[in-house]
């Protein structure tokens, strides 16, 4: 059995805070995700952090199903994580939230919402494949939040595995300079421990013993530890200012030195410190915590949290002094009520306190708090600025709300949620479960915002959109075990968009209505472009060259929200409209008549109308496929994606398998996990990321 806090010695040179209760103490807490592709061993990871951490007494393993982070009955089944899960534990004196997130790319949105309130992260990869499809993913949508990383190189004792090679990968990948603070001591079967390069001390973990035994570098290991002690002062000193000073004086580093330039530049981000160990093994672990103490930022070490009020901009601190503020981030919506994930930016929060929802405006009150452990909660009386915690009682909060003392409102920006692509037709096979159909499937939505449900308004029927084949199986899965319901699902579609292709000039649209009373009057002229570049205007651009005031600002704006309405339906098939630049050149306005009203409804018709006479596109969504298969398996799987109109993009041999990336439209992808198991006797594998879209081969141009 393993203690709650630290027994160890210090595996790092760093300087710990060590207090009884961390929970009092801002620096002392440590707010993180585990990031990574999947099957790289993320929940083995955080499986080995809880037991040494003594969370647990028992090492849970993935593959047997008693891991305490995939808890959910569809993760045991299928061996992947699909829900992001919370747990808290103690580690040498200090409190670290951790939270374990999906690798699979449909679940890319609970990494979104995860890395919006995470402070730091661990990101692992694999010893044998380096950066994989999505470990590059989650790399970026962690450089999106400003999230600080250290890296940590697991399965080292798998056949194949290569530190250097690894770290190559994620170098040129990814691009970060990797700090590599370890040397492995053996290598697959024989991998026993790791050299730690701060204070030149090996560790070595014997067949099932908890702890590592600390000793001196192994002579054969000598010359090699000294190289790369070398190479990671010059590494530091480059980009330190403090520890070049003490470089150029002293022509080396001191431990202490090295581990405070470690520190600023993972939290820079100039820098990624890189680890490595088996987590399967239980090696490497104890120092990947020490890692997380030291070089990963506390609460205190991050800006503050900003808000909007009433259209200024606020700062809250991370101080119990401050007045609360609170962003959810994840609820389950369970038959016996809904508890909400909560990451406590400032102020306190206690049981019975009312809130306020500066989305919805309304209060809530809060019934209790949480301390989590996946799906086990240990009841708390408060919760501080830097704590996540879940609470029990709000009713009507969702993934994104901000929750504020009443007092002193404040809103928090949400987390992004990406458009669902893929969509299936679901109906309850007894017409008398419709409504509890109905009543299931707006839970889901209320748990995870990828997923969308609308009805089809020419079939009827109920279309629920999600981000992947995958997505939408777990979720009817859901529906099946936890409603009850015998659904039927659909075959999979795509959610096509529209472009412009060649669009229009001066195109005259003039809105006119007099019925009595005051009439509507506006006059527009729009010249309409393509414009490839997508970004946070979502693929439109919208500008006015009108010159001398024939139409005013405010109709300006009205113009193009109206605009911006026309862009839900294209005239090729009501798919949405994206890719387009739309200029305001002239228009006209009437003494009496004129309104926003008025413009608002020109700019939605005559944009409507301006798409009609333009040439348009149809769009498909597109994703990189990464397949992995026995070298003499390629030659069918590279006819097999030609046929799925596949086009070839790179390979590379490694290991006696061949790793093939393509581009492949997402509508070819529908059961190809079944061809590739057939073609391949069950050794291929295949894993794929969005990358946008592109035009699609039928129907692809239309001229209206």
């Amino acid at each position: 059995m393993r203690a709650h806090t630290s027994t160890h010695t210090n595996l790092q040179t760093h300087t710990h805070t060590h207090t009884n209760n961390p929970a009092n103490s801002l620096t002392t807490v440590r707010n993180l995700g585990i990031l990574a592709h999947v099957d790289a061993g993320k929940t083995t990871v955080t499986e080995r952090i809880l037991y040494a951490t003594g969370t647990t007494h028992k090492r849970g393993e993935v593959h047997d199903g008693t891991t305490v982070t995939d808890f959910d009955p569809q993760e045991r089944d299928r061996g992947i994580t699909i829900f992001s899960a919370a747990v808290s534990c103690l580690w040498d004196g200090h409190r670290i939230n951790l939270i374990d997130t999906p690798g699979h790319v449909d679940f890319a949105d609970e990494v979104e919402r995860s890395l919006r309130v995470l402070d730091g992260a661990v990101a692992v990869f694999d010893a044998v494949a380096g950066v994989e499809p999505q470990s590059e993913s989650v790399w970026r949508q962690a450089d999106r939040h400003g999230v600080p990383r250290i890296a940590f190189v697991n399965k080292m004792d798998r056949a194949g595995a290569d530190l250097d090679a690894a770290v190559a990968s994620i170098r040129e990948r990814l691009h970060p300079v990797p700090l590599v603070v370890q040397v492995p001591i053996g290598s697959e079967d024989a991998f026993t421990g790791v050299v730690d390069l701060l204070r030149m001390r090996a560790l070595v973990w014997a067949d099932g013993a908890g702890t590592p035994e600390e000793g001196p570098v192994p002579d054969a290991l000598r010359e090699e530890t000294a190289h790369r002690r070398r190479l990671l002062e010059e590494a530091v000193a480059e980009r330190h200012p403090a520890a070049l000073e003490e470089f150029c004086d002293r022509e080396t580093l001191t431990g202490a030195t090295l581990a405070g330039a470690l520190r600023d530049l993972t939290r820079t981000g100039d820098g990624v410190v890189v680890l490595c160990g088996s987590a399967y093994r239980d090696r490497g672990v104890e120092p990947l915590l020490d890692a997380v103490v030291t070089y990963l930022p506390s609460p205190l070490d991050v800006p503050p949290v900003r808000g909007t009020h009433d259209g200024a901009e606020q700062e809250r601190r991370a101080d119990a002094a401050e007045p609360m503020a609170a962003l959810a981030f994840k609820v389950n919506a369970t038959p016996t009520g809904r508890l909400t994930y909560l990451r406590v930016y400032s102020g306190t929060i206690e049981k019975g306190d009312t809130v306020w929802d500066a989305g919805t405006r309304r209060t809530e009150r809060i019934g209790r708090i949480l301390r989590v452990r996946a799906d086990r909660h240990d009841p708390l009386e408060r919760a501080a600025a830097g704590d996540i915690v879940a609470v029990v009682g709000l009713k009507s909060a969702r993934a994104g709300s901000t929750l504020c003392a009443p007092g002193a409102p404040l809103l928090l920006e949400p987390p992004g949620v990406a458009e669902p692509v893929v969509h299936v037709a679901v109906e309850a096979r007894r017409a008398a479960d419709t409504g509890k159909l109905a009543s299931a499937l707006a839970r889901l939505t209320e748990e995870d915002p990828s997923l969308a449900v609308r009805t089809d308004p020419e079939t009827g029927q109920t279309v629920l959109s999600g981000m992947g084949e995958l997505h939408l199986e777990v979720a009817a899965e859901r529906v099946r075990r936890e409603h009850g319901l015998e659904v039927a699902v659909g075959r999979p579609g795509v959610a096509h968009r529209e472009t412009v292709g060649a669009g229009v000039t001066g195109f005259v649209y003039r809105h006119v209505k007099q019925d009595g009373g005051a009439g509507q009057f506006a006059h527009v002229v729009l010249d309409v472009d393509p414009w490839p570049e997508t970004g946070e205007d979502g693929g439109f651009v919208f500008r006015s060259t009108v010159v001398g005031g024939r139409v005013p600002q405010e109709y300006v704006r009205a113009v193009e929200a109206g605009c911006r309405e026309a862009l839900a339906e294209g005239p090729l098939g009501g798919h949405p409209v994206t890719g387009l630049r739309v200029t305001l050149t002239d228009g006209q306005t009437h003494v009496k008549d004129s309104s926003d009203t008025a413009f608002r409804t020109a700019g939605r018709f005559g944009l409507r109308d301006a798409l009609r006479a333009s040439e348009m596109v149809l769009l498909e969504p597109v994703v990189e496929v990464t397949v992995t298969v026995p070298e003499d398996a390629v030659g069918g799987v590279l006819g097999d994606l030609a046929a799925r109109r596949g086009r070839v993009t790179g390979s590379d041999t490694r290991g006696g398998a061949v790793t093939v990336t393509a581009t492949v439209p997402l509508a070819e992808l529908f059961g190809y996990a079944t061809r590739l198991r057939g073609r391949t006797q069950g050794r291929g594998t295949f894993t794929a990321r969005p990358t946008g879209y592109a035009p699609a081969p039928t129907a692809a141009t239309t001229t209206r």
